[in-house]
């Protein structure tokens, strides 16, 4: 049956999945630093940063307002930090994985590390199986190639409310991505040392950036504040 209805509907999302590519503004990474050291209590603890344009702090204005900013913020308060963000626009799971092995890394065996992937997977239809290999490679690599202790994915947003996309694209990129949601949450349960990240964001005007796409600093904000809770609930 869903075949049917994309097969029935595949013209028109083709159509505004291209009017949506002309139409959607553009926006940058944001300026600033992308690793650091904070002092503060001993012993440190270190966080690696990785994945898409979410994470990489699109929609904001610095990288002090994002995701990033606001969380080595909040964690360096409670003790001494090395961070370290190794993120891209567009990037789809496998291709974090691919600017991950080509990044020379300042951080060894990391506390902790807040993954960000998924969305340009359902842009760009990746398949369920290949979704899951996705998966399986980035969480061995970074447990046993990195020595990560606890990797942490973000849940994808709920993008059958992301206001840039009309229906019925909202809808089908929306189905696409509660699917690969489903299947990140198996992958976390089945994990050692994995965890799925979810919280709630309100999707008011506030919390959604000029291009109807990303995440606005405020929402980056409630973001922040889930990770910090999950990474601190083991200190």
């Amino acid at each position: 049956m869903r075949k049917l209805l994309f097969a029935l509907a595949a013209p028109l999302l083709l159509v505004q999945g291209k009017r949506v590519r002309q139409t959607t503004p553009r926006l940058p990474e944001p300026p600033g630093p992308r690793h650091g050291q904070r002092e503060g209590v001993q012993p440190s603890q270190s966080l690696l940063l990785i994945g898409d344009s979410a994470i990489a702090g699109v929609g904001c204005d610095a990288q002090a307002e994002a995701v990033t900013g606001k969380l080595v913020a909040a964690l360096s308060e409670h003790r001494a930090l090395e961070w370290q963000l190794v993120a891209q626009s567009s990037l789809t799971c496998a291709k974090v994985l691919a600017l991950l092995q080509g990044t020379e890394l300042r951080i060894a065996a990391p506390d902790a590390v807040l993954v960000s992937v998924g969305v340009n997977d359902v842009t760009k239809r990746t398949s369920v199986s290949q979704w899951r290999t996705d998966l399986e490679h980035l969480t061995h690599y970074l447990s046993e190639q990195l020595g990560a202790k606890r990797i942490i994915y973000t849940s994808l947003p709920p993008m059958h409310k992301f206001p840039a996309l009309p229906q019925p694209l909202r809808w089908f990129v929306g189905r696409q991505a509660l699917e690969l949601n489903h299947h990140l949450a198996a992958h976390c349960q089945t994990h050692a040392n994995t965890e799925l990240l979810k919280f709630d964001l309100p999707y008011a005007p506030e919390f959604i950036a000029a291009d109807g796409y990303h995440p606005s600093a405020q929402a980056a904000a409630i973001w922040a504040q889930a990770a910090e809770n999950m990474i601190m609930e083991f200190q």
